[in-house]
């Protein structure tokens, strides 16, 4: 005898689901846009690589992002700089060497530099050697660093121009190693003597950073008094913005909409994933 008496009923059809509706439809875009705004005010963010004063390590046409929470939020974590949090929360300094993005402290747009000075150091210039609380910082001559001419390259009256073996043009510039006291080491770029391989000696006040471009002739940074367009002088630390953090994608600028192919013919592919 088959015991059926007590067995459950089965449901046997599947619950109706209910149709979409342009209101849950709205409303699912507006939690995706809500997540997008978390997202890229708190966590990730990406920017991009304008001009050449951070070459070697970063070069026109670089996608990179960022990582937003190490140095804490401001009203300029999030877009437009909406003014919604009161000063700086979860605050932290940058170490010595970080590639730091921060809004310029006059015009307000995205800059990106190295820091190099924190509160209380003394940074000096002499003839573009670099001084650290009146320490040379340690500099090595290495190999020239190379890089075609492209939309997005040129160059500068530092490099040397010379053709490549597929008849276009190579930049050469003179290029070295700088290791900061704690070890941390970067690439930079030096054109020969200019006016602002001197500088200083200058105290960075409390809340300040002093900031400068790795390819230390063609950048306008904290040698160079605050303008519009130009030098951005000390950096306040409440107009950090993130840490660079890895290069996404990276363009020689020579691709064109009307013609797909060259979308893949101008990404630099090497570069792309490279921690910074």
């Amino acid at each position: 005898m088959t015991d059926t008496a007590n067995a459950a009923p089965d449901a046997g059809t599947a619950s109706e689901e209910k149709p979409e509706t342009l209101g849950s439809f709205t409303w699912f875009l507006v939690k995706l846009a809500l997540a997008v705004l978390i997202f890229r005010s708190f966590i990730f963010s990406p920017f991009s690589i304008p001009s050449e004063s951070m070459l070697p390590g970063l070069m026109n046409g670089d996608y990179l992002v960022a990582a937003k929470w190490p140095y804490g939020y401001t009203d300029y974590s999030l877009p437009f700089s909406a003014p919604l949090i009161p000063g700086r929360v979860f605050a932290g300094q940058p170490e010595r060497g970080d590639v730091v993005i921060f809004k310029h402290p006059i015009d307000n747009t995205d800059y990106i530099k190295r820091a190099i000075g924190l509160p209380g150091d003394t940074v000096e210039m002499r003839g573009g050697q670099l001084f650290l609380n009146g320490d040379p910082v340690a500099k090595e001559r290495i190999a020239d660093f190379v890089i075609a001419v492209s939309p997005n390259t040129t160059c500068a009256w530092g490099a040397v121009r010379e053709p490549d073996a597929d008849g276009g043009d190579l930049c050469r510039y003179t290029r070295f190693r700088e290791t900061l006291p704690a070890g941390r080491s970067y690439e930079v770029l030096d054109f020969g003597l200019t006016p602002q391989d001197d500088f200083g000696p200058l105290i960075v006040p409390e809340g300040m950073l002093f900031v400068m471009g790795d390819n230390r002739d063609n950048s306008q940074d904290s040698r160079f008094p605050a303008m519009p367009g130009g030098g951005v002088g000390l950096v306040p630390q409440e107009n950090l913005v993130g840490r660079a953090s890895m290069l996404m994608w990276s363009t020689d600028g020579s691709a064109e909409w009307i013609k797909p192919w060259t979308w893949f013919t101008a990404a630099r592919w090497g570069r792309i994933g490279d921690g910074l």
